[in-house]
This record gives C-alpha cells, sequence and structure tokens, in this order.
C-alpha cells in the first residue's frame, strides 16, 4: 500500500474529496463523521481514528467498552485520548492491504455510528440482573417487584419528577418486559 493508495481509498470508500497534508495524514469530515489516518514519522506505521463520544459521556461504559476490544471489535479498539473515546486501528504500513484498510475503515464508521448504544444497552442489563437478583434473594415475586417500581415511580424516587400517567406506564412497561426477560435466568 502506498500513500496514493490511502488517499484513493478514502475518496472510494466516501465519495468525496479527501483532505490530504503532505504524505502523512489524511482526514474524512462530514456530517457527524471525523476520520483521521495519519503514518508514522518513519512511515512504518498506520494510525486511523474516528471520533465516538467525549471521554465523559463514555465514562460509565468504560468496562463494556474494554470487554468489547477483547470479544467483539476485531482488529479495531476503543481509545481515550485528549478527553475524546476514540476508535482506533493500528498496522504496520508495509503489510497492509487495501482490503484489511477498506475494512478496518468499515470497522471504524460502524464503532462511531453505534456509539454508545450498544455499551449502555450492556450496562443496563447488568443492572437490571442485579435489581432481579436483589429481588429474589429478599424473596420478592416478579409482581411484588413490579409494584415496588411503580410505587417508586409514583413517589418521584425513579423516573422524571414530572411524569404523566401515561410515560410512567410505558416506562414501567419497559421495567416488566426488561424484569420478565431476566427473571428466570437469575437465580
Amino acid at each position: 500500500m502506498t500513500p496514493q493508495d490511502i488517499t484513493d481509498t478514502l475518496e472510494t470508500l466516501f465519495d468525496l474529496p479527501v483532505q490530504v497534508n503532505g504524505s502523512e495524514s489524511w482526514q474524512v469530515e462530514i456530517n457527524n463523521l471525523r476520520l483521521l489516518v495519519l503514518l508514522s514519522e518513519d512511515g512504518s506505521w498506520l494510525r486511523s481514528l474516528i471520533s465516538i463520544a467525549s471521554a465523559e459521556d463514555a465514562q460509565p461504559h468504560l468496562a463494556q467498552l474494554m470487554e468489547a476490544n477483547f470479544d467483539e471489535t476485531q482488529e479495531t479498539r476503543y481509545a481515550l485520548y485528549e478527553g475524546v473515546l476514540w476508535g482506533v486501528f493500528q498496522h504496520n504500513f508495509e503489510s497492509l492491504t487495501t482490503e484489511d484498510f477498506q475494512a478496518a475503515i468499515a470497522r471504524l464508521v460502524t464503532l462511531q455510528q453505534r456509539g454508545l448504544s450498544v455499551s449502555f444497552d450492556q450496562l443496563a442489563e447488568t443492572q437490571i440482573r442485579q435489581i432481579v437478583r436483589a429481588a429474589k434473594l429478599q424473596g420478592q415475586s416478579l409482581e411484588t417487584t413490579l409494584q415496588t417500581l411503580d410505587r417508586f415511580y409514583r413517589e418521584g424516587v425513579m423516573g422524571e419528577i414530572d411524569q404523566n400517567a401515561e410515560q410512567r406506564q410505558a416506562v414501567l412497561g419497559a421495567w416488566r418486559y426488561q424484569l420478565e426477560r431476566f427473571w428466570n435466568e437469575e437465580g
């Protein structure tokens, strides 16, 4: 792969001209996507980065993000740098193929599009499972647990203080769905 191959690949993938700075950095900016491709000073390593979220927003999800690095992200990784959560791909430039570069860019774009939603879902699932375990340890039934949640919402302990009855019922319906989903698995 050559620096010109990087330019050509990025322009093909994004169907627009790419900002090129010499032969060591490229940038693509469209809508909410900012992709940087950098070559090391000696030209031996390529690093591609895509911004995903602020480090502050990512903080509650760090455990899920690190697990994703281990299990799901394949050749890309999550990383924190200068207050930003990035998707990162690094590779020896000499052995990098155009196909591998294209696949890595596609994965980075997927990480950016997913944002923190998958991590949030995993965190929420973990917390719901903890609620189920705690309720069962106290000898509560599913219905008793749902009644307790309903009371918490009515008293303003959970949810928005200005939630109307319809909104509260929608939230409680979501709680019911999740609790029923995990009730028989936890135990």
